[in-house]
């Protein structure tokens, strides 16, 4: 990932910024870098500590690798696709960023915070702005118990692993996965699981923002998870908890034209 760059007003060859101080990030892809050092020769830019806010240049995953580097400081992020799908950004153009930017909806997001203990002991804690996944270790299919706001749902889920998305998420592994896509506005999470063998017709569920999913590895030995919160992987999980952490905020900047709300609507009814 390339740093942040500053470049210094050099005469009439730097467009001044008004009202908005932007920071400038980008993937390690050719067509990001190159817009990097065309725009910050273009704006005035400063750190990502310092700005008002945050321009993201590549793929969604960078993306989402921005939006996790950068969540303790509550600054907006406004991405412009330099990658392949570009779901959570923008479409490139480099005239009149600043008048793009301050026109531009925000969409507040919550991440999910996955706690987690191990076969050993050990507790780890990760947040996820799309999804929380299990998935099995060995050949053998995994085997789960489903707990949700403290009370058994499901005895056992056979099955490859298990998803819990967010709005935001439900249109990447959780539309792999054949589970629902969520409105951006609404308060649900999704669970769905993964090749599910037993029971073979459980297609999932639509839950509630504020549950709390519980899962428990019902055979650590023969049968081992392990649990993912985006980027973020525990191995030999014994139990994993998932909710939603409404204390922590994530603002992404979209052009009015294609907001996130459309983009997810649209989604729905593609071939």
């Amino acid at each position: 990932m390339n740093v942040w760059s500053q470049t210094m007003t050099d005469g009439n060859k730097a467009v001044a910024m008004s009202r908005k101080r932007l920071a400038f990030v980008a993937s390690d892809s050719e067509k990001a870098t190159n817009a990097l050092e065309r725009l910050t020769k273009r704006y005035q830019a400063v750190a990502p500590e310092q700005a008002d806010v945050i321009v993201a240049l590549g793929g969604d995953g960078f993306m989402l690798e921005t939006l996790h580097q950068y969540i303790g400081l509550e600054v907006p992020i406004y991405g412009m696709n330099r990658g392949t799908i570009g779901f959570l950004l923008n479409r490139y153009d480099e005239e009149a960023l600043d008048t793009r930017i301050e026109q531009a909806v925000t969409v507040t997001l919550h991440p999910l915070r996955m706690s987690v203990l191990t076969v050993s002991g050990q507790r780890h804690e990760a947040l996820a702005i799309n999804e929380v996944s299990l998935h099995r270790e060995s050949r053998q299919a995994a085997s789960i118990g489903i707990d949700i706001d403290g009370i058994e749902r499901m005895e056992e889920l056979v099955c490859d692993g298990v998803i819990v998305s967010t709005p935001a998420g439900s249109t990447a592994y959780n539309l792999s996965a054949h589970g629902p896509i969520i409105p951006i506005g609404a308060s649900l999470l999704a669970m769905t699981p993964i090749s599910a063998f037993r029971p073979r017709r459980w297609r999932g569920a639509l839950l509630p923002a504020s549950a709390e999913v519980s899962f428990r590895t019902l055979d650590t030995e023969k049968r081992p998870l392990s649990a993912a919160a985006d980027f973020t992987e525990i191995k030999h999980v014994k139990q994993v908890t998932v909710r939603q952490d409404t204390s922590v905020s994530l603002n992404l900047l979209f052009d009015l034209e294609h907001n996130l709300e459309e983009r997810i609507i649209r989604e729905q009814f593609l071939p």
